[in-house]
């Protein structure tokens, strides 16, 4: 990106009219753009915002702030116009002289990373002004103190979103990248990003998904998802996957993975470099992957009862018969670690001693605290949530990306949104960002029982959640556990998993905490010699306190859990191919299932 410096200080009269040839393409193009959103899908209000309610309460009790403490307010009010004035005062004398000074002391901000907002009157006004009035509405919601603490998270949420909303590099006219970047195309960026966004539209049916990824560089079992193995089993919910052993003995007792359902589990095996599934391989494991369903709206009537049945409980017992073993060590991601307490917790009621030890990465058991997921756990989201799977069937897969993705806003959506739409560049040739663009829809029912029971009402962790006859418990589970969990994991927070892991039934508990997210702290290959980890064998205390005191370690945390593993995977017998004669291949990896589109 060039600066105003090097820019020219105008337009040759070709390059005008070029200029000028282009805009007109704009209004072909709008065309499209309008006959797109006239045939968009609807989808229930609810899900966009919280309802009127909560503005309600938080301005009366504002109010009723004020009128106990005016001076409070008046203070608040004086401060904002006294700093609107002194940008106003310093813009006016910034175009007096002819430039204006950069406050090398300001907190940085990428957003704002080209010169022109710091020597540029008009820009630097612009920002300068963004940030009070940004600073001055954080400030006020920071100051209602009549709201209970869910609305306080809330409120504190949505106010932000808003500040994101209205950066001004979210707008052409006061974004310098774009504003120079057409100027440099003769206006070909602006018609691009407008194709771009054209595109991303009808990719979904007229709802706004900004792309991240370019998905013309990958292809699943191609040059991603390509470790080695076939499909021994398949049924509605799953097929299962046998890899291909990569040592000439292995150990007796196999490994059963199960991801999460939410997305895709080649988050596993993207590549060769950091794929988890190829290193398990590696170290003389025989290992197993469920590759779930993408359910439509004839899955609506599925539950949390279908993915144990014909999920967890299924995939092993196929297992087992496969490795003809009485039991497996099984591995649960996320959504999939949750559900796999939940198996464990069933399997110890009914007596059934399949599993001999139990992962999880980055899983929930306590939703006691909702953290960041707060503002979209109450009743007026989730009943918009049951309003919208009633009719649709499932909760579609962009509903969820974009309220993850509204979680890093700036990152996941303004960012990538003004290098498509506005700047016209083609989105990154990057593996994890295709892959998290590749969701997957939820049943109905299954979702409703999930966010009603377990984070609403965080019945597991409590009285008890009933389910196929049974009322489960965390405490039952256990079987000898190790729990990774990841530093800055923003969807299952580390805290939060590590007060589950206290109320299990484990004798044998291990617990993790490593560098890093809740991806990029899982797929932590050790050859990147990267993200560390954090160990304490000491349980007993709260979180914090088993943070200070626990041990830092340098590297990936694969080779420590393959280490804890290894003698709770039985001796070593000569390495095994996919299936048996009751299991013949289905098909090679990744299999059928995994390249099935979310419709929208």
């Amino acid at each position: 990106m060039t600066t105003s410096e090097d820019m020219p200080t105008h337009l040759t009269g070709e390059q005008f009219e070029q200029l000028k040839e282009n805009m007109t393409k704009v209004e072909e193009l709008s065309k499209r753009l309008v006959e797109i959103m006239a045939g968009k899908k609807p989808h229930t209000p609810a899900l966009d915002a919280p309802n009127q309610e909560l503005f309600a309460k938080a301005a009366t009790a504002y109010w009723a702030e004020a009128w106990q403490n005016p001076a409070k307010l008046l203070e608040q009010q004086l401060e904002f116009w006294g700093k609107s004035v002194l940008n106003f005062a310093e813009a006016q004398q910034a175009l007096i002289s002819g430039g204006a000074e950069g406050d090398e002391d300001a907190p940085k901000d990428r957003r704002f990373s080209n010169p022109m907002w710091d020597n540029n009157p008009y820009f630097r006004f612009i920002k300068q002004q963004y940030q009070t009035n940004a600073a001055a509405l954080a400030q006020a919601v920071a100051s209602v103190d009549d709201l209970p603490d869910k609305d306080r998270k809330r409120l504190k949420y949505f106010s932000q979103q808003i500040i994101d909303m209205m950066a001004p590099t979210n707008f052409l006219a006061t974004n310098p990248d774009a504003l120079e970047r057409a100027v440099e195309t003769e206006g070909r960026s602006l018609l691009k990003g407008l194709e771009n966004l054209i595109t991303d539209l009808e990719a979904n049916n007229g709802e706004l998904v900004v792309k991240l990824a370019d998905e013309k560089a990958f292809h699943v079992g191609g040059n991603i998802a390509t470790t080695p193995g076939d499909v021994v089993y398949r049924n509605r919910m799953m097929e299962l996957i046998q890899y291909k052993p990569a040592t000439d003995t292995v150990h007796e007792i196999p490994i059963v993975l199960f991801p999460p359902w939410i997305n895709k589990f080649y988050i596993l095996d993207l590549k060769a470099q950091n794929s988890f599934i190829k290193w398990v391989t590696e170290q003389g494991f025989t290992i197993f992957v469920v590759s779930w369903i993408n359910p439509d709206a004839s899955y609506a009537d599925v539950g949390m009862e279908d993915y144990i049945q014909d999920g967890f409980l299924t995939a092993i017992d196929e297992v087992k018969k496969i490795c003809k073993v009485k039991q497996v060590n099984a591995v649960g991601y996320c959504i999939a670690g949750t559900t796999l307490s939940l198996t464990l917790s069933l399997m110890k009621q009914t007596g059934d001693k399949s599993v001999k030890s139990a992962t999880f990465f980055t899983a929930l058991t306590d939703f006691s605290d909702q953290g960041e997921f707060t503002p979209f756990l109450q009743d007026d989201f989730i009943d918009g949530i049951e309003e919208e799977v009633t009719r649709e069937g499932v909760l579609r897969s962009w509903i969820m990306a974009r309220t993850f993705s509204y979680l890093r806003s700036n990152d996941l959506i303004y960012k990538p949104a003004i290098q498509s739409y506005m700047l016209g560049e083609t989105p990154p040739a990057f593996d994890l960002l295709y892959w998290n663009g590749d969701g997957a829809n939820l049943p109905a029912k299954m979702a409703v029982q999930y966010l009603r029971g377990l984070c609403q009402r965080n019945e597991f962790a409590g009285e008890g959640f009933d389910l196929m006859g049974h009322t489960l418990h965390v405490r039952d589970v256990d079987v000898p556990v190790m729990a990774i969990t990841c530093e800055t994991d923003h969807i299952a927070a580390w805290k939060d998993c590590y007060r589950g892991v206290q109320k299990m039934g484990s004798r044998s508990k291990t617990f993790v905490v490593s560098e890093s997210g809740h991806i990029a702290g899982i797929v932590n290959p050790p050859s990147k010699k990267k993200y560390g980890h954090y160990t304490n064998p000491d349980l007993k205390d709260d979180a914090a306190t088993w943070l200070a005191e626990a041990d830092f370690n340098e590297g990936s945390w694969w080779p420590m859990w393959a280490a804890w593993l290894k003698p709770r995977a039985g001796k070593q017998i000569p390495a095994r191919d996919p299936g048996d004669s009751q299991h013949p291949s289905l098909c090679p990896a990744p299999g059928t299932y995994v390249v099935a589109k979310a419709s929208t």
